[in-house]
């Protein structure tokens, strides 16, 4: 085991789980909250997810959609009406039954108590997801064909009750967006469903630097009430899968419980096709756990809540106040800039504190780079320039107008680097099965990576192999999705686990 001191203990080879905890703690993203299961978001960490919820919300908007607010309780009643649905949800949901708050004094100890009262005549669930709340909304402003397609989306945050939470990857509470539309026919519902299964892959790739594989969700994993959902999966740095976004072709099956019905162009009444999907908060936990190492996060520059930190050097000198006019008209230049469609954020760090203390608080944030400038510099017109996907005692001393003039071009390199990393990381740890032996002593392995393999076993069969293996098919992957050609080379075979000859093949791995 390497003895080479870190800024985070323990390491990822040592206890991964137990480390994720640690970079979100030393980089000040969020903590637990008082309230079981869920997290207080704090600046470092919700100034990611305001820049993931712009950028995409710019995509959506760009796509034809709208936004809209809904509301957070949803009648029980509603959730009956689409049993499949609901029975997907149910063990997670959690309950209001009451609508008043009485106070009453324990007659033992004197304390006083505050008591739920004014019992509701119809309960409600906070919102798990909103199909069919914004089903009904949908079904009283839908008439005619013509107010076909209906594109909406919603920022809010949900309640799913988690016995097992883990900060940004699983909360009771967490934040995230959901799309829901409606459409005339089956092809264009389909064509949306997958528009927005691209757009979340496009930006996983090109915005945090996370390569994912673009699949469809087996009969077994699809969204409770769906006929159809597709999944991008990211591989993360102890070899499991995170389903990092969904995209759901739900039929007519929620236009029948909700009747959302139209008249077509025939003049005949006919129910919608409707679509819903959605990312989450757990976006930045798979950003953390795809790029962080043992010195804390890793920002990609697009989500970085500061792209540059500049620190001055400041002797007790009468040097101090130019060496800090310098690194202010550096941070303004630089602010002038525009780095994939929105202006560098810069941040000049002058708090009265050691610059070895500043220098590893940036590092533990993950800030994509760091400059520290001193009175020589100013004389020699020269910027040391460290980047967070370097070593940390890596240092460049670029002419500081030759820095201004690349500031963007460093930041494509550092995502491009991030984006290679976990690409050549995660090509090295799938491997291709086709005998039942192989398959099952994979699953022996500590951190056995994900396997692929030509499939054409039943739900039944697929149920039976998880749950001995405490594994799932992640998906399907789609032709398309970027695989080594060493994966791909072979696109039919036998099924390792009933012999069939098969043109279907499945990601297999474990999961968050």
């Amino acid at each position: 085991m390497s003895t080479e001191k870190t800024a985070i203990t323990p390491t990822r080879a040592q206890d991964f789980p137990e480390w994720y905890q640690q970079v979100i703690k030393a980089a000040d993203m969020a903590e637990n909250s008082e309230t079981r299961g869920c997290m207080v978001i704090k600046p470092w960490g919700y100034g990611i997810w305001e820049l993931i919820q712009q950028q995409l919300d710019r995509k959506f908007k760009a796509t034809g959609h709208q936004n809209a607010y809904f509301p957070l309780l949803i009648p029980l009643s509603y959730l009956e009406k689409e049993a499949e649905h609901a029975e997907g949800f149910a063990t997670e949901c959690a309950v209001v039954t009451h609508h008043r708050l009485e106070t009453v004094k324990d007659p033992v100890t004197g304390k006083t108590k505050m008591i739920p009262t004014g019992e509701l005549a119809e309960p409600y669930v906070i919102r798990p997801t909103s199909e069919t709340i914004i089903g009904a909304a949908f079904a009283r402003w839908i008439e005619s064909y013509r107010d076909l397609p209906l594109l909406i989306n919603q920022w809010a945050n949900v309640m799913r009750w988690e016995m097992r939470p883990r900060l940004f990857l699983r909360t009771a509470e967490f934040l995230w967006q959901e799309g829901h539309t409606a459409h005339e026919t089956q092809e264009e519902a389909m064509v949306e469903t997958r528009l927005i299964h691209g757009v979340y892959e496009e930006f996983l790739r090109d915005h945090l630097a996370i390569p994912v594989i673009p699949g469809e969700k087996t009969e077994n994993e699809r969204f409770p009430g769906a006929d159809m959902t597709l999944t991008v999966e990211a591989m993360v740095q102890d070899k499991k899968a995170i389903q990092a976004g969904t995209s759901h072709y739900l039929g007519q099956n929620f236009s029948k419980a909700q009747n959302i019905a139209f008249t077509g162009r025939d003049g005949t009444v006919q129910l919608a096709h409707t679509t819903s999907w959605g990312v989450s908060t757990r976006m930045i936990g798979t950003l953390i756990m795809a790029h962080a190492d043992d010195d804390g996060l890793i920002l990609p520059p697009r989500v970085a809540t500061q792209q540059i930190v500049i620190t001055p050097i400041t002797p007790k000198d009468d040097t101090r106040e130019a060496v800090i006019a310098s690194c202010h008209a550096l941070a303004e230049t630089l602010r002038h800039q525009v780095y994939r469609g929105d202006p560098l954020r810069v941040h000049v760090d002058t708090r009265d504190i050691s610059g070895g203390v500043k220098k590893w608080e940036w590092i533990k944030k993950g800030v994509p780079i760091r400059i520290e400038i001193g009175p020589r510099d100013i004389e020699t017109r020269k910027v040391c320039v460290q980047r967070r996907d370097q070593a940390v005692t890596e240092k460049d001393f670029p002419i500081k107008d030759d820095f201004i003039r690349r500031a963007g071009e460093i930041l494509d390199e550092i995502h491009h680097n991030l984006l290679n990393r976990a690409t050549e990381f995660r090509n090295a740890n799938i491997q291709p099965c086709s005998a039942l032996e192989d398959f099952l002593s994979h699953w022996t392995q500590e951190n056995p990576g994900w396997l692929y393999t030509p499939w054409a076993g039943t739900p039944e069969q697929e149920d039976e192999l998880s749950k001995q293996h405490k594994i799932t098919i992640r998906c399907l992957p789609i032709a398309t999705a970027s695989l080594s050609k060493s994966l791909t080379a072979n696109r039919s075979g036998k099924c390792f686990l009933t012999g069939k000859e098969t043109s279907t093949f499945a990601i297999w791995g474990r999961s968050y």
